[in-house]
């Protein structure tokens, strides 16, 4: 048994096609749960539980409609209220409108739209014509939120029964390496030095560059993954004109792009980017599209013939002579947006998407000598599929140990479908994987547990963060019991756990902590501090205490506070965790996930301070030994 050993191994029980099959059926209860739950909760959910999940905006202020430079009809939308409150609207997603009657009840309008840009406060999404962009400037406090969103799984859905069905070829052929008996292919050539990294990055980076299949970086926390990631695509594109780049999120996705870019590699980012930047949107296709110096005819022509449709309603007499002069001037545009596209992808090394957005139309027919999927561990394997298609061979980064899939159907998950990809091809295929080894970000005491627990005690600390720390004589990792303060979890509003007294017990600590640096010392290196909690509710209510504490206020451009996946691929030099978990029976929900608590504590550069009742949680074995393992330090 290897550490990537994983329940129901394909390799000793079913064979590919089976364990695809068997995938189709757990994707098939995922997506009939979350439909089903998306209708009860469309329905009983209130307008304000709803802003405050993420998923609506509450009145909208509408803007201005027009074609954008695709050629699709958009609206932009403004919130009015809870501005900067944490939303979960991106790029790619289905919504749908809404006013609010006096009596409270919703009316939703007859069409959807779909997100094609957004900021913390504005969105422009495509909506299908005119008509319902005077509908939305003409309602009363119309609203929007999100809608269940078909494509993504019907995207799924396809990519599963085209590698359940492929009989040859190389889809077929990477579908049997992986999961099947077949053995790993490499090419044969000598290592190649890399003195500016490490020996496991550098062992990584050939592994890849050997594989002819499938290769795995695995990158625990702080060990450089895409520093390992970008340079094994950088060396990749010695061999080949042009990669794919794809991740599960469009910012898994920006931070890599964004890393590329900053080494000189010409990139296309396929899908607008979640954080709104110049730097980022300028590597856009739809900026680059804009830019054509083709452009401008195209608009014109676009422009005329949309005018000239105007025209058939208006002139029966004229039709015929209009829809032959409409068809020609269709060709011209077909003619130059195959220019512009050719041009634009003749001009990048990257292409980078998310896994789904390897679908879009633009990249309809393309082909990649290799697929690089970065945090693969956070991905759907139905996902993977879709981008898959695409390559010859398929680089696999992430970490198992840390954020899984985000998936809402309990029994389907039980069953395996939050069993990666990434996992299964490690346990499949051993040989195919590169663990990273030394960290780069962790004081060594805040690493030595994670270390033991997750990864058999193989991560070291570099030796320029192995024994940093903010104060002298202070420990770098630290546990505060709040059981002795008789603080008790409760249920909010928000259907999430919350513990207020914790909450305002975690703002007091941050307070004394901070006056212990001082605030000169903190503003002058700009010493960063992050506030984590595995749940929203009291996430958003450590928020209020802090936007009300007038202590902090010099300090809040330098703390955030945020859930564990909000802080995912993030680092910061001081984290306060918030377990919120109070209670007699020791039930501590899904902080028994514990590949969350791994990412939270890992956060940490120099001082992790964890909040939470050691008698609630001693109960786990994983929380009694932490703590135990804290409790050593300063004895």
């Amino acid at each position: 048994m290897n550490r990537y050993t994983v329940k129901n191994n394909i390799s000793d029980n079913i064979s590919p096609i089976r364990h695809l099959q068997k995938h189709e059926i757990l994707l098939r209860m995922e997506y009939e749960y979350e439909k089903e739950n998306f209708k009860q909760h469309t329905q009983s959910c209130g307008i304000i539980r709803k802003i405050n999940n993420g998923i609506c905006w509450y009145p909208l202020s509408v803007g201005k409609s027009y074609y954008n430079s695709l050629n699709q009809f958009v609206i932009e939308i403004e919130r009015k209220e809870d501005r900067g409150l944490e939303h979960q609207f991106e790029f790619g997603k289905p919504v749908c409108f809404f006013t609010q009657s006096a009596d409270g009840k919703i009316n939703y309008f007859k069409f959807t739209g779909t997100v094609n840009f957004t900021d913390e406060d504005m969105m422009v999404v495509i909506i299908p014509d005119n008509d319902a962009a005077i509908a939305l400037q003409n309602a009363n406090n119309p609203g929007v939120q999100l809608y269940f969103d078909e494509t993504s799984y019907r995207l799924m859905f396809d990519a599963l029964s085209l590698m359940i069905n492929a009989k040859e070829g190389r889809l077929a052929q990477l579908r049997d390496i992986f999961y099947g008996k077949n053995k790993l292919s490499e090419f044969t050539f000598q290592p190649v030095r890399f003195p500016w990294l490490n020996s496991s990055q550098e062992e990584a980076v050939n592994k890849v560059l050997h594989a002819k299949d499938v290769a795995i970086v695995h990158g625990p926390p702080g060990t450089g993954k895409t520093t390992t990631l970008v340079e094994a695509i950088y060396e990749t594109l010695n061999r080949e004109n042009q990669v794919l780049v794809c991740a599960q999120s469009n910012m898994a996705v920006d931070w890599i792009s964004e890393k590329l870019v900053d080494r000189g590699v010409p990139v296309l980012r396929i899908g607008n980017p979640s954080r709104v930047n110049d730097k980022m949107l300028s590597f856009t296709y739809e900026r680059r599209f804009e830019a054509h110096t083709d452009y401008p005819q195209l608009w014109g022509i676009r422009k005329a013939i949309r005018e000239l449709y105007a025209k058939i309603k208006q002139r029966s007499n004229d039709r015929e002579k209009i829809r032959v002069k409409i068809n020609s001037l269709k060709d011209r545009a077909v003619e130059l947006e195959i220019k512009i596209n050719n041009d634009i992808f003749s001009q990048a090394r990257v292409i980078a998407s998310t896994l789904t957005g390897s679908a879009n139309r633009v990249l309809s027919g393309q082909k990649f000598g290799t697929l690089f999927i970065d945090e693969a561990a956070q991905s759907l394997e139905a996902a993977c599929w879709i981008a898959i298609e695409k390559a010859d061979r398929v680089i696999l980064a992430g970490d198992h140990c840390q954020l899984p899939p985000t998936i809402k159907c309990y029994e389907a998950a039980k069953e395996g479908l939050d069993i990666t990809m990434m996992q299964n091809i490690a346990a499949n295929k051993p040989e195919a994987v590169s663990i990273l080894k030394t960290q780069y970000r962790m004081n060594e005491e805040i690493m030595h547990f994670s270390s033991q627990w997750f990864y058999k005690g193989m991560l070291q600390a570099a030796k320029e963060v192995k024994y940093r720390g903010i104060l002298d004589f202070d420990t770098p990792i630290e546990w505060i019991d709040t059981s002795d303060e008789n603080y008790k979890e409760s249920i909010s509003g928000e259907n999430s756990k919350i513990n207020k007294e914790e909450a305002e017990f975690t703002i007091s600590n941050l307070i004394n902590y901070l006056e212990k640096i001082g605030k000169e010392r903190i503003l002058e290196e700009k010493i960063d501090i992050g506030v984590i909690s595995p749940y929203k509710a009291q996430v958003h209510y450590l928020r209020l205490l802090l936007k009300k504490n007038i202590l902090l206020k010099p300090y809040k451009k330098l703390i955030t506070i945020n859930t564990v996946d909000g802080f995912q691929g993030q680092e910061r030099d001081v984290i306060f965790i918030s377990l919120v978990r109070s209670n007699e029976d020791g039930q501590i929900g899904f902080l028994g996930d514990l590949r969350r608590m791994n990412v939270a504590m890992t956060r940490a550069r120099m001082k992790l301070i964890i909040l939470g009742n050691r008698e609630t949680m001693s109960h786990h074995t994983f929380y009694k030994k932490l703590i135990e393992y804290i409790d050593s330090l300063s004895a």
